[in-house]
């Protein structure tokens, strides 16, 4: 863990309008998966507008590294099938913590980050100053499928021992 910059805590909050893939609609989860690690959501069954609102955490070893995510219908009896597929680029995030800002009133937007044919943002996306910590919302388009988008956000931690990103 000797090269461990720090811990991102990815909140994936809900999907919306996500494609059809049983009879008359989904039973969708989340995979989350970066530089060799993998991380899931619950699967939320009869639905294609899910409430995750899951927690996971992943280790930063190297900024560049993009994290990807796939959306599943699970089935019990067969293959998941998958409903898209979208990928955050942290970079942008990580620039404003090294901005080393402080005492920021909260609600403070610090940067915004446009939609764009690299990105998979479906809409304009604000890291923001909350109480001591910065907080960047996305609304993520799904790829390779015909609708839907997740929703997410990301936070920065610093545990103990780590060379963190300044």
């Amino acid at each position: 863990m000797e090269n461990l910059l720090g811990l991102l805590r990815l909140r994936v909050r809900r999907g919306i309008n996500l494609a059809i893939r049983d009879t008359r609609s989904s039973d969708p989860c989340v995979v989350v998966t970066m530089a060799g690690q993998k991380l899931k959501t619950r699967v939320i069954n009869d639905t294609c507008n899910p409430e995750w609102n899951d927690e996971l955490t992943l280790s930063i070893t190297d900024i560049n590294v993009p994290i990807n995510l796939a959306v599943y219908d699970r089935d019990t009896f067969s293959a998941d099938d998958k409903m898209g597929e979208a990928e955050i680029d942290i970079r942008p995030y990580v620039e404003c913590l090294r901005m080393g800002l402080e005492n920021l009133p909260t609600g403070t937007v610090i940067t915004r980050v446009q939609p764009s044919r690299t990105n998979c943002l479906s809409d304009e996306s604000c890291c923001v100053w909350d109480d001591g910590r910065i907080l960047q919302d996305m609304f993520l388009r799904l790829r390779n499928v015909e609708c839907g988008e997740i929703e997410v956000q990301i936070e920065w931690i610093n545990p103990p021992g780590c060379k963190g990103v300044f």
